[in-house]
């Protein structure tokens, strides 16, 4: 089977899936579909049935490519400026210790297992341990969506979940990309080596560039249909140029989508381009991940084990601790934390950019714990999400009715 069909048959497959199955399946049976579509690539790739061979997989690493640097766009188109000044400050302070102290206690675990389990150097094995650290912060918006729409879209609890589904992604973007810069691959400039600091200033570039080139060619163009192709293009330029670099492409990305929504008359326009494919992307890039899954060759058991364990129970103490610190517990309940249990696209983007870029160890414990986490969380998200807000939207009925 040829590249070009089976990319033709995935993405037909991912938009039927992402605008009939996954929509009727969120209104009727509350799942957040997701999980079944990276089963259904492990199933097809080389390892089992072979009808995704390794060279079809490793033929489509661009369009995997582009799915990243959209995820990641699409997170940086999230990032306007008035909306962000309309949040009160303390949502943010909740949102930003929550997800600080979700990577540094995941990173901090991570980096001794790694080191004790893999007898590798604490230094080196302080790499995989920031993307795992990186990973365990992303959450996932569908699940808070869904929930929104079953009890009230404009509660307080939303308000704060939406926040800290939005910051945990930047911190995560952000600190990945600083681990590519530290990582980098030595390039000489005149005798002495490109410092991790100008590698971040370069990622940052390729994403400026990328939006004073969009500005340049289409900057006045407000037709949806037309900014979705103009936004694949740039996409494409500046997701090229990452990976030339060896820099995150992740990062490259939030900042061209930053830099669209915060200069473009067209914002609305531009915002709803990139949401119009988020989900049939993110199920290409479930079969395309699933697909190109190796068993890790190391002992990688007790590192994903500690994962999964740590980041459920980091992320809901934490979020206990924060919402207790910041005064929010009557507000958000000691649960709510739950409802940022599921993983997302970015956690998989995340895993899949480690990998790809090459140079960071023990890429294949990063990949399976990032797999591990999204299967096992991705269809119970929504349940654990309402467990959590549900009480307290009841609390709230009967208050108004007494």
């Amino acid at each position: 089977m040829t590249a070009p069909f089976v990319l033709v048959l995935v993405v037909v497959a991912a938009y039927l899936a992402a605008h009939v199955a996954a929509d009727w399946l969120g209104r009727r049976l509350f799942i957040s579909s997701g999980a079944e579509y990276l089963l259904l690539g492990i199933l097809l790739g080389p390892r089992v049935a072979g009808v995704l061979s390794a060279t079809v997989v490793e033929r489509l690493d661009p369009v995997t490519s582009l799915a990243i640097g959209w995820i990641g766009a699409l997170a940086g188109a999230r990032l306007l400026a008035p909306e962000l000044l309309a949040v009160e400050r303390v949502t943010f302070q909740a949102a930003l210790t929550e997800a600080a102290l979700t990577f540094a206690g995941v990173t901090a675990l991570e980096a001794l297992v790694i080191a004790w389990a893999l007898h590798e150097p604490f230094g080196t094995a302080l790499a995989p341990a920031v993307a795992l650290g990186g990973i365990a912060t992303c959450a996932s918006r569908t699940s808070v969506d869904l929930v929104a729409r079953r009890l009230d879209p404009h509660a307080p609890e939303i308000a704060q979940l939406h926040a800290s589904v939005l910051v945990s992604g930047v911190v995560a973007i952000v600190t990945f990309g600083v681990l590519a810069s530290i990582w980098h691959p030595t390039v000489l400039v005149e005798g002495r080596p490109v410092t991790p600091t100008e590698w971040v200033a370069i990622t940052l570039g390729i994403g400026v560039a990328g939006g004073l080139l969009f500005h340049l060619f289409v900057g006045a163009e407000r037709d949806v249909d037309r900014l979705f192709v103009s936004l694949a293009g740039a996409l494409v330029l500046v997701s090229g140029a990452a990976i030339y670099a060896h820099v995150s492409l992740l990062l490259a990305a939030l900042c061209f989508g930053a830099i669209l929504v915060n200069t473009s008359r067209a914002r609305d326009e531009i915002r709803a381009a990139l949401e119009r494919v988020e989900r049939p992307l993110y199920f290409v890039l479930l079969i395309f991940a699933g697909a190109a899954w190796q068993p890790s060759t190391r002992a990688w058991l007790l590192p994903v084990a500690v994962f999964l364990g740590a980041r459920t129970l980091l992320r809901v103490l934490s979020a206990r601790a924060t919402a207790r610190a910041t005064g929010l517990l009557p507000v958000l309940g000691p649960h709510w934390g739950r409802a940022l249990l599921g993983q997302g696209p970015l956690a998989l983007a995340i895993a899949l950019n480690y990998v790809y870029q090459g140079g960071g160890p023990v890429p294949g414990v990063v990949f399976t714990a990032a797999l591990a986490s999204v299967l096992l969380t991705d269809l119970l998200s929504p349940y654990l999400a309402r467990s959590a807000l549900a009480p307290l939207h009841a609390a709230r009925r009967a208050a108004t009715v007494d």
